[in-house]
């Protein structure tokens, strides 16, 4: 299920808020159903997908973290 454009908007604010930084963007994905994507800047994150349950509506985020992005820890 997609996001809109509201739902996009809120989720960024929420974002920006939490972790108190104002450079996190949430944008459509490049497909049709494709989750929302979410930035800091121009590096690419993560995605939100909007989950639907019985009318209860959540958003999950996954984060995917290279081994190759980390080596230098």
């Amino acid at each position: 299920m997609t996001l809109n454009e509201q739902e996009m908007g809120k989720i960024q604010q929420y974002l920006r808020q939490l972790f108190w930084n104002p450079e996190i963007v949430v944008r459509a994905g490049s497909a049709k159903d494709a989750p929302a994507e979410v930035y800091i800047g121009k590096e690419f994150i993560g995605v939100i997908y909007k989950n639907d349950d019985d009318g209860e509506i959540s958003y999950d985020w996954n984060m995917s973290i290279l081994t190759e992005d980390i080596e230098q820890f």
